[in-house]
């Protein structure tokens, strides 16, 4: 079967009212006509039958995309999406299943403008899962039937209702109404009349600069690198007993040292001291030198 091709289609322009005009003019199909128009284009491929499909019912396209004027979007744009479903119902429609192609082209008319709608309504990406989507097309509506179009925030009394009526948490029926509330803004835009500033130029970065980021690390890296040579000058047991006492998250006790070394505890906390001291002094000494040589 040849395909139905997206050429033969009406496609709104910039003046809808002309467009409207025009489409009046398509005839409505009886029920027999729509059949046997149907099985000639799935049979053999008909592309006249197909266009005569599709022409008969560019206004209930017209009709469902008018549901979805509150989004901000060019009416314009929502209805072509909606022809687009609709060449889509025809390529799939089997008049032998015993229903009317309009009710079949419905689904496929509403997915193709909702699809349109969620991709294009904010820069931001929407929930695409069957509740967001859900939640998203009804929350207008249940906010007109509960008078809270222009209240800003949702009672909770109001997000309970929702959240129960759509089966969805009472989360995402707050995210998404403020998300709805607030379209998106470039942050390009100027904050004056007069062009200069930017709101960008007022957003403040609160983490450190990859500059001072660069410098901790390398500080960092020295400090390692000081330590480990100047560990490397003690002995075995002072460095033994430094780390227990000094480098652990829990430090060793005294007691459990003074046992491991069978010495008394005051002598264990000699050691530490003196081992801390002789680490302090070949820190420093290190410091310096790496000082003389960056002056010479």
């Amino acid at each position: 079967m040849t395909a139905y091709s997206p050429n033969f289609i009406v496609m709104p322009e910039n003046n809808l009212s002309h467009y409207f005009q025009e489409i009046r003019k398509f005839p409505m199909l009886t029920q027999e006509a729509e059949y046997a128009l149907a099985k000639n284009y799935k049979d053999n491929g008909n592309v006249n039958a197909a266009h005569t499909l599709v022409t008969s019912h560019l206004r209930l396209v017209v009709k469902i995309s008018m549901g979805y004027r509150g989004y901000s979007l060019p009416i314009g744009d929502v209805i072509s999406e909606g022809n687009i479903g609709l060449l889509q119902a025809v390529r799939r429609f089997d008049p032998e299943r015993g229903f009317r192609l309009a009710t079949y082209a419905m689904w496929w008319i509403r997915a193709a403008i909702q699809e349109y709608i969620l991709h294009s309504w904010s820069l931001v990406k929407m929930g695409t899962t069957a509740a967001q989507k859900k939640l998203f097309f009804n929350l207008r509506k249940l906010k007109g039937q509960m008078q809270a179009i222009e209240e800003g925030e949702l009672s909770p009394e109001h997000v309970r209702f929702i959240a129960e009526k759509l089966d969805v948490a009472e989360g995402d029926v707050i995210h998404m109404n403020r998300r709805l509330a607030s379209p998106d803004h470039s942050l390009n835009a100027p904050m004056r009349v007069d062009g200069e500033g930017e709101w960008q130029d007022f957003l403040m970065d609160e983490t450190e600069s990859q500059e001072t980021l660069l410098a901790d690390l390398e500080e960092m890296g020295q400090r390692r690198t000081l330590l480990s040579r100047a560990i490397k000058t003690l002995n075995e047991r002072e460095r033994h007993i430094l780390i227990e006492r000094r480098l652990r998250d829990t430090p060793t006790t005294l007691e459990d040292l003074s046992q491991h070394y069978e010495i008394s505890r005051e002598r264990v906390r000699q050691i530490e001291v003196r081992a801390f001291e002789k680490l302090q002094k070949s820190v420093r000494g290190a410091l310096m030198e790496q000082v003389g040589m960056a002056r010479n």
